[in-house]
């Protein structure tokens, strides 16, 4: 009987771990995806002959929504299919409301360009997007195990320092921590550590 509870409990193990391992590879491809369609979507937006109309959302909070031709269209479905995919898959509330952030931004962005040239959309509007994208790529590791404690964006992390000082952070990561905004008010909170960013 000894014998037995340990061979089903062995199997039990087992079986927990490839289904962990299957739903982190299933979670890491949709991620994937979703990075990839959001960023095809600004890049069409962010062309000159992009067709963007934006109008009034006639529901709170007003604010404008972005209509595209039938090739913006299809750039927008995929987006949207592969937010839904993220909220499906999801093992947690910090990805799907990086999520939603991230495709909040580039509609904003992508209203934008309906009255503005590429060169005077404003430059807010980047670091938003970008800095919601960071949110999703911190929230996304912790949830699949991954190390989510250092500078996404290529620069070290915060607290880094070596023989030569401190390295200089990368653009984005800059824009990330030195723009003041909600976002970077906010405590972050990753599964049982909790931290905030400054």
């Amino acid at each position: 009987m000894l014998g037995g509870w340990l061979t089903v409990r062995s199997q039990d193990r087992h079986w927990r771990r490839d289904h962990q391992r299957q739903w982190r590879d299933i979670r890491l491809a949709t991620y994937s995806e979703y990075l990839s369609a959001l960023r095809e979507f600004v890049a069409y937006v962010l062309q000159p002959t992009a067709q963007v109309v934006a109008v009034p959302r006639p529901v709170q909070p007003y604010d404008l929504m972005p209509f595209f031709d039938a090739q913006g269209s299809a750039y927008r479905e995929r987006l949207e299919a592969s937010k839904t995919a993220v909220r499906l898959v999801s093992g947690g509330p910090d990805v799907v409301h990086a999520c939603n952030a991230m495709v909040r931004h580039a509609r904003l962005l992508a209203s934008d360009r309906a009255s503005h040239d590429i060169g005077s959309v404003p430059p807010a509007r980047f670091q938003d997007l970008w800095s919601a994208e960071r949110q999703f790529m911190r929230a996304a590791r912790a949830e699949l195990g991954l190390a989510s404690d250092f500078e996404v964006g290529g620069g070290p992390r915060p607290d880094h320092v070596d023989e030569a000082g401190p390295a200089p952070k990368s653009p984005p990561a800059a824009c990330d921590h030195d723009r003041p905004g909600p976002a970077s008010r906010r405590p972050t909170t990753f599964g049982a550590k909790t931290s905030r960013r400054t």
